[in-house]
């Protein structure tokens, strides 16, 4: 009997390849949990910068005032940033991708199923993908391809915001950045999204 058990011994009920799989998608949750928390950390630095009270940046970050109040600590008045200057035409490569991105997820929530670049915004609103020169460059084809195909559904604003990130990133600027790239692109992107939101409120109507 017991040598019947040795020559069959219980299977592993997990292979190695699916424990690897299973990890890989905890890893790529974790590693995203911590890039958002150090991105809210550089975003306080920022706001303190812009002269915001730590009740007002608490009240906007969901945080605690002491826990605010404790990263701002951790910059000695003279060590914050300069304020950043917000004009949304602003030609560095992390404030350019950070306004394609935001252009690329209004014209994702306004065709919804049909957009060629909504899972590619997913995946880098997830962090699954990064602002490599790669992914950049797929982001913009796939953009493209929504504008063409979209023409006469999207607003015209979207096609005019296109071409001008498209020519910065064509033509880059060399500047020095008073952030780190990746709030550069974050408020970029929402600033984005703002000012074309904005143009969509202010836009007639359509005669009858």
């Amino acid at each position: 009997m017991a040598g019947e058990e040795h020559e069959h011994p219980n299977p592993d009920p997990l292979t190695e390849e699916q424990a690897e799989r299973m990890l890989a998608g905890m890893n790529e949750v974790i590693r995203a949990g911590e890039e958002m928390r150090k991105l809210r950390a550089e975003m306080i630095q920022v706001f303190a910068g812009l002269g915001w009270t730590q009740d007002r940046i608490a009240r906007l970050t969901g945080m605690s005032q002491p826990a605010v109040s404790k990263q701002v600590a951790k910059y000695r008045a003279g060590e914050l940033s300069p304020p950043m200057e917000l004009a949304l035409d602003q030609q560095d490569i992390p404030w350019l991708e950070g306004r394609l991105w935001g252009l690329a997820e209004e014209i994702a929530e306004t065709l919804g199923n049909t957009a060629r670049c909504g899972h590619y915004v997913y995946t880098l609103a997830r962090g699954r993908k990064h602002f490599t020169p790669r992914n950049v460059d797929a982001l913009r084809r796939l953009v493209e391809e929504d504008l063409r195909a979209h023409a006469t559904t999207l607003p015209g604003a979207y096609r005019d915001t296109y071409d001008r990130i498209s020519r910065g990133l064509d033509l880059p600027a060399k500047v020095t950045l008073t952030a780190t790239a990746s709030v550069r692109r974050t408020l970029a992107c929402r600033l984005q999204r703002a000012r074309l939101q904005g143009d969509a409120n202010e836009r007639p109507p359509d005669r009858p």
